[in-house]
């Protein structure tokens, strides 16, 4: 059950299927911030407005993706079927793009002897793994008094245990775990409310603030923060810290995902459809982000100046609007939603 199969629970806004269009524009429009922040990251240190905007999509693009993932796991009860799923299109997807990724970086990366190895996650494949872990503890979050300040504790403690090491991600897994708990805990009148035409005005300076915030913290704060993959000693600060920037980072990321979700249009739109291959479009960017610095196109000037930013911009949201068209989803849905009718009991399939 990946975030790309899973019906919307909701028809506010009608798509195909039966889908509500709101939330596959979410998915769409997020997966495009993603590979967006990626396509800026070699640009940051030429411009600092670059920085600047990468900064702020950092800070909520990927929580954005974690808060809907959250959201439609409410239903995830450890059923074998439900269990089923989880195996073909999350578990086996990570074990088959975590391969792929391994050896695209021994030869497009020029280092034949990188190891391959499921317990530690290179690069996009993090969030398959954290996707894995926490589904199977939906269950667990649902009988929970109150998930998420729980989620929140776990965080923090994370973020200042640098012994955790790199293993399956856990410092990702667990920093990040609170946007999956939110979801979880989310009901559609919550985005209904920032759906409303006072949110998305409010969401205008929100956003403007933003951006000038980043714009003044560049120089002097590390973006590291917001990948959730080290623990503050490891960044070099004081470990007290680790629990404060968790606790005001995931406030500043929440409000930020509650702005973006007042923008997301409601209706059908062109895009709309592609929502449903998202998972498909992050996965399979992730060759050409890294190929570009295996193959050194941001050593090209052009790349530096104002109007290579915006070409570099533009490009990254075709690539991954092309990645989550329906052709894209049936050349790789024997990889991303294998059925393996074979490897299950009879009985397991169709419940």
């Amino acid at each position: 059950m990946s975030l790309a199969t899973v019906p919307a629970p909701a028809r506010t806004g009608a798509a195909k299927g039966g889908r509500d269009a709101f939330y596959d524009n979410a998915k769409y429009l997020a997966i495009v911030l993603v590979a967006m922040g990626h396509a800026w990251e070699p640009l940051r240190d030429d411009s600092r407005a670059a920085a600047a905007f990468y900064t702020t999509v950092y800070a909520f693009h990927m929580p954005a993706f974690i808060v809907i993932s959250g959201y439609f796991s409410r239903s995830f009860d450890a059923s074998p079927g439900r269990l089923k799923r989880l195996i073909t299109g999350v578990a086996v997807p990570y074990v088959v793009f975590e391969v792929a990724y391994t050896l695209f970086k021994r030869t497009a990366g020029d280092d034949p002897g990188y190891p391959i190895s499921l317990l530690d996650p290179w690069y996009l494949t993090w969030f398959l793994i954290a996707l894995f872990v926490w589904r199977l503890t939906t269950p667990l979050w649902k009988v929970i008094r109150w998930p998420l300040p729980l989620a929140l504790a776990i965080a923090a403690l994370a973020s200042v245990s640098p012994s955790i090491g790199d293993d399956l991600d856990l410092q990702r897994v667990l920093q990040f775990l609170p946007f999956f708990v939110l979801g979880l805990v989310l009901k559609p009148e919550h985005f209904q409310l920032v759906r409303r035409k006072e949110a998305r005005m409010l969401a205008v300076p929100v956003f403007a603030a933003a951006l000038l915030f980043a714009y003044w913290a560049v120089p002097r704060m590390n973006a590291a923060w917001f990948y959730r993959r080290d623990s503050a000693q490891e960044l070099g600060a004081p470990g007290w810290t680790g629990v404060a920037m968790t606790l005001a980072m995931f406030g500043c990321s929440a409000i930020l995902v509650a702005c973006f979700f007042a923008w997301v249009p409601g209706r059908g739109l062109w895009f709309t459809a592609l929502g449903a291959g998202t998972l498909y479009g992050y996965l399979l960017h992730g060759f050409l982000a890294k190929g570009s610095r295996f193959w050194d196109w941001y050593e090209v000037d052009w790349v530096h100046t104002t109007w290579g930013e915006i070409v570099v911009t533009l490009f990254a949201a075709a690539v991954i609007t092309v990645l989550c068209t329906p052709p894209v989803q049936r050349a790789f849905r024997f990889v991303m939603e294998p059925r393996m009718e074979w490897a299950f009991k009879r009985d397991t399939a169709g419940r």
